[in-house]
């Protein structure tokens, strides 16, 4: 995944690359608090499902459906004033 974030301040884009095997671990670091804060605002039935555990695999799942649209533009958001930011697989 790369994202892209352009200003009119900036000589060249700003571009981030995210590796798509990275986002499992990226779970690691979402602090307990938060996916408390989380929970609470989930319908019952859900709130059990809401784990660390449960994300790493889930991300695990997507990460080979979104190999897949290597390429696609998800996100492109462009401002008024020249500021773009744009998200892309």
């Amino acid at each position: 995944m790369r994202v892209i974030v352009r200003t009119p301040d900036l000589r060249w884009p700003v571009r981030v690359p995210i590796p798509l095997s990275m986002a499992g671990t990226v779970v690691n670091f979402i602090p307990e608090k938060t996916l408390e804060k989380t929970r609470e605002s989930l319908p019952p039935q859900f709130r059990e499902l809401l784990t660390k555990p449960v994300l790493r695999y889930l991300i695990g799942e997507c990460v080979h459906v979104l190999k897949e649209y290597r390429g696609l533009e998800i996100v492109h958001v462009e401002s008024a004033d020249g500021d773009m930011v744009s998200i892309t697989l």
